[in-house]
């Protein structure tokens, strides 16, 4: 689930921005791999005390710093780094959005194919759902058919999402819809033949150098994964220790969120999406072009799985995603040449006062401001 945001924000940053320009832990036998980082865009000022969580950050084709801070696991005080494994929730989205444009491109779907295409049944009401109706959060869908870790399956999120009541005409209204991301992943594995996070690994992940990304990796270790906190500190476990099917999570899960990652990765991909190797530039210019609104009069647009403001002074793609306990964002200024990826495993703290998803803005304007005034 994506918490709602204020397009101010994203303006913000490009505003601020153009002023100052005009762990998965290695294991036990070894230290930790860590990127050297050549600018101090983290400082222990930019987050409260007893909170804990990694960032990456890319400039001009590079990454400058990656980096944890806090701990991955109060109990045992396994420090959090680079290669320390997160829940990136509806960051996932924009993976799913990716695996869509590569399948345009490899001539096995097109944007504007109807939903009857991939499945059987679609009723008269939602016969005109299109795959960019599903991309752009407007075919009309509810939020989801209930609690992320519901143990549903494939076939009965299909069937449930059919029979749901529409909340507007396909193509009519912005609702943002983590069911139409799982219909996405459905359409992805009917699409290609393949599995959902097998053809993520093979087309996008491989491609990027993304080797700790997925819903399961058979090398992972539960000392590689972050343990998540609520408000209080209390322990809500890694995110497999909820209800999770043998392959990954349930379907109200899959293609939406739940996505399992390290900010080494994220750097990579960051890096990937300015480059060629994983999506052409006229995939990566449907990926990103901005679409719809995301509230009337608003100043955000969204794209394929990204949220893009535009401004006189630059542009800024960026997503986050929470579930009240984890929370990420990812953002990348293209004009700039910058990116930023941060993760948190405890979102919010009733004892110190501070929840980390309203603290963004700061956390990220400070390390935008430092990685654009870099030498």
């Amino acid at each position: 689930m994506r918490p709602r945001l204020s397009g101010a924000v994203g303006v913000a940053v490009v505003l601020l921005l153009a002023s100052c320009r005009s762990e998965q832990p290695a294991p036990p036998e070894r230290e930790p791999e860590e990127e050297p980082e050549r600018i101090a865009v983290l400082r222990p000022t930019d987050v409260p005390e007893g909170s804990s969580g990694s960032l990456v950050a890319t400039l001009d084709g590079e990454v400058v710093t990656c980096r944890g801070w806090g701990e991955a696991d109060h109990a045992t005080g396994a420090a959090a780094g680079c290669d320390t494994v997160f829940d990136i929730g509806s960051v996932s989205k924009q993976f799913t959005a990716a695996a869509v444009v590569k399948l345009q491109e490899q001539g096995r779907l097109r944007v504007a194919d109807p939903l009857s295409r991939f499945l059987d049944g679609v009723p008269d009401d939602k016969r005109a759902i299109t795959v960019e109706h599903l991309l752009t959060h407007t075919a009309g869908l509810v939020e989801a058919l209930g609690d992320d870790y519901e143990p549903l399956s494939r076939d009965a999120l299909v069937a449930g999402a059919l029979a749901a009541p529409l909340r507007s005409r396909p193509g009519a209204h912005h609702h943002y819809s983590n069911l139409g991301y799982s219909l996405l992943a459905v359409v992805v594995e009917e699409a290609s033949g393949l599995g959902y996070e097998e053809y993520l690994a093979r087309e996008l992940l491989a491609p990027a150098g993304m080797t700790d990304t997925g819903y399961v990796l058979p090398e992972w270790d539960a000392a590689d994964v972050a343990v998540e906190y609520d408000a209080r500190g209390r322990p809500q476990g890694r995110p497999y220790d909820h209800p999770w099917a043998a392959d990954g999570p349930y379907w109200n899960l899959r293609g939406n969120g739940g996505l399992l990652s390290t900010a080494r990765d994220l750097g990579r991909w960051l890096l990937a999406l300015d480059g060629d190797e994983v999506l052409s530039e006229r995939a990566k210019e449907e990926l990103f072009r901005p679409r719809v609104l995301e509230e009337p009069g608003g100043e955000t647009r969204y794209a394929y799985g990204w949220v893009v403001a535009d401004t006189p002074l630059g542009t800024i793609d960026w997503h986050n995603g929470g579930n009240g306990w984890a929370y990420a964002e990812l953002a990348r200024l293209p004009e700039r040449g910058a990116g930023l990826f941060w993760v948190t495993n405890q979102q919010r703290s009733a004892a110190g006062g501070w929840a980390l998803d309203r603290l963004r803005p700061s956390l990220t304007q400070r390390v935008a401001q430092r990685l654009v005034q870099a030498p």
